[in-house]
């Protein structure tokens, strides 16, 4: 009968050691690979793999600052431009410094008044809605806005738009005027002085 081969028992195992040195593999492996990361570093910018990185030669930012717990949920919100997570009453105040923007991107009248009406939906939701949890919520101070005088506001708007549109193409139109004439080449046919 065949013996089968022996496994050594996992816990009676002792690591791998060098024979020079005594030490183990996996010791030797750390001890290096400080020298390994160099020189993989050196290899990169040598490639040129670190050259016109974003914020080459710029100072970084929000270094010297003040420590800031959160900075990493604050930078990932701007990032991602991530909305809907202030509450209720610090969103309304976002949503109304962007009110303007938002309606000068519409361009039918009736759409306008459906934006204007949401947001005073949503104003007065935040006002008759109670806070959620203990935390105190900040105090909705966002006033609903009237809806035809918003609608005369972005009328007057985007009037002033097409004015200024007018008026640039009326620039340019001058400036083409104004150029030199083009020299026109005389449209004769060449003589041969050969007769």
């Amino acid at each position: 009968m065949a013996e089968e081969p022996h496994e050594p028992d996992r816990r009676t195992r002792e690591p791998a050691r060098d024979a020079r040195t005594g030490d183990s593999a996996a010791a030797a492996r750390i001890r290096h690979q400080g020298m390994w990361v160099e020189q993989q570093l050196r290899v990169a910018m040598e490639r040129g793999d670190f050259d016109d990185l974003p914020g080459a030669g710029k100072p970084i930012e929000g270094l010297g600052r003040d420590h800031d717990p959160d900075w990493w949920i604050k930078k990932l919100v701007e990032r991602e431009q991530v909305t809907g997570v202030l509450p209720p009453a610090l969103q309304l105040r976002k949503d109304d410094a962007e009110l303007d923007g938002r309606l000068d991107r519409i361009t039918v009248e009736s759409e306008v008044r459906r934006e204007v009406a949401e947001f005073n939906a949503a104003v007065r939701r935040a006002i008759y809605t109670p806070p959620v949890g203990n935390q105190p919520a900040p105090p909705v101070i966002t006033r609903q806005r009237d809806v035809d005088v918003e609608v005369a506001r972005w009328r007057e708007r985007r009037t002033a738009r097409v004015e200024a549109q007018r008026a640039a193409l009326a620039r340019v139109e001058a400036e083409r005027r104004q150029e030199r004439p083009r020299r026109w080449r005389r449209r004769g046919r060449r003589r041969d002085d050969g007769g």
